[in-house]
């Protein structure tokens, strides 16, 4: 039973790559184990199901209790990417980081190093990260970006002299990397080719790989079994495509396993919401790159406007709360006319970041308990009308104001919630 944490010193050291190279070569090695990531990424989980042949699950240290964490672990075999570099967290305290998260699942990690322009100095960094924090067993690295086979002799000379453990090494090369977006890496299933690619990373470090060593890399078995969150229907509608594709696979889970019907229906293809559905979800994506034919969809948003008048609750995050509003201005300044159910109006013309976790404390009847939750986009907004969704705090509880908006059973916000507490 493998369990340990995929980590790095910082972010863009290569966690991705090793990661669903080490996924898919356990796959092949019929090593059994769930796969996860470490806090608020919608991304990685799609590559990590595809690498491993199996659902990846979100685990988040700082918006998800301890017992919850565990329970959605389990007790069996367990590979976690961790979330930029090992002790990174949010706030000024850091709190949350992926070096939390190995403490609270008691595993191991494993360290991937970005060796491309260091030698005997990796040592030195190596035992940093070690000896740094007495909770943590950092059982080894994989090194990364390797040049020559001089330059892999020195560094294997300068870690085993630290009597640190090197499980393998990917050597330098740009077929290794992935493709990239303005919201960070594009969607698994919009990759060509994706799974030759993994074959093609999982070959590189095949040679190199102690596989027995990482299989009996291992930790305490989870045995939680926390009450996780109940669902908002019975029927729950879900729109799924390009556009509205950022759903944490333990909340559908969760849903699932309560009792509940999800049924998806995809908007870009002008498919309406099923009629004898009792909640409708748009959840976050890229709405604003598909923006003109989501304007054009007569069926999806005749379906939606129907609900709203009959009172079906209906919930978007971030691009779903965009979709609800008059209109979405895109990056090249063109409106296109939204579902009209929130009195908003959102622009990507002129980008802005808004980023991190957010404590929602809710104004209506739509949430009845405190969330948590993240944001990350580049919109902004150039008007908000009506009565707040939410009163927001950042990860240091510094007050952020009210944000999203509700109208009747019609609400959402920006917020990508992760969990209640």
């Amino acid at each position: 039973m493998s369990r340990f944490m995929v980590a790095a010193p910082s972010s863009g050291a290569g966690k991705t790559t090793i990661t669903l190279a080490l996924m898919r070569l356990m796959q092949r090695a019929q090593i059994e184990f769930q796969p996860a990531k470490s806090g608020p990424d919608y991304i990685d989980p799609g590559f990590h199901s595809a690498a491993a042949g199996t659902p990846s699950v979100n685990l988040d240290a700082w918006a998800m209790p301890a017992d919850v964490i565990r329970t959605l672990a389990g007790s069996g075999g367990l590979v976690v990417e961790a979330a930029m570099g090992l002790f990174d967290g949010a706030g000024r305290a850091g709190k949350g980081s992926a070096a939390d998260l190995a403490h609270i699942l008691d595993i191991p990690v494993i360290l991937v190093v970005d060796a491309a322009k260091t030698a005997h100095s990796i040592a030195v960094l190596v035992t940093g990260f070690r000896d740094f924090d007495p909770r943590l067993t950092v059982a080894g690295v994989i090194l990364n970006r390797v040049g020559t086979a001089r330059h892999l002799d020195m560094l294997t000379q300068a870690l085993r002299a630290q009597d640190i453990n090197i499980f393998g090494h990917l050597t330098r090369s740009e077929n290794f990397a992935l493709p990239e977006r303005h919201l960070g890496l594009v969607q698994a299933g919009e990759i060509d080719q994706l799974e030759h690619w993994i074959d093609h990373i999982a070959g590189a470090l095949q040679p190199s790989l102690d596989l027995a060593a990482l299989s009996k890399l291992t930790g305490t078995a989870c045995t939680s079994h926390a009450p996780l969150p109940k669902p908002p229907a019975q029927h729950i509608a879900i729109a799924s495509d390009r556009a509205f594709a950022f759903c944490y696979p333990h909340q559908l889970k969760a849903w699932r396993d309560a009792g509940a019907t999800l049924s998806f229906f995809a908007p870009l293809a002008d498919e309406p919401a099923p009629k004898a559905a009792q909640y409708i979800f748009l959840p976050g994506g890229y709405p604003e790159l598909h923006a003109g034919k989501l304007a054009s969809a007569a069926q999806f948003k005749a379906s939606l406007a129907h609900h709203a008048a009959i009172g079906t609750p209906i919930y978007g995050e971030c691009g779903g709360y965009m979709v609800l509003g008059n209109g979405l201005i895109d990056a090249n300044g063109q409106r296109h006319e939204m579902l009209g159910l929130l009195p908003l109006e959102t622009s990507f013309q002129h980008r802005k970041l808004h980023l991190g976790y957010r404590q929602l404390t809710p104004l209506s009847d739509h949430f009845n308990q405190p969330l948590m939750a993240h944001e990350f986009h580049y919109a902004r907004t150039l008007k908000a009308a009506g009565p707040a969704l939410f009163a927001a705090k950042d990860a240091d509880h510094t007050d952020l104001g009210e944000m999203g908006l509700h109208v009747g059973r019609t609400c959402g916000s920006f917020a990508h919630i992760i969990s209640g507490h």
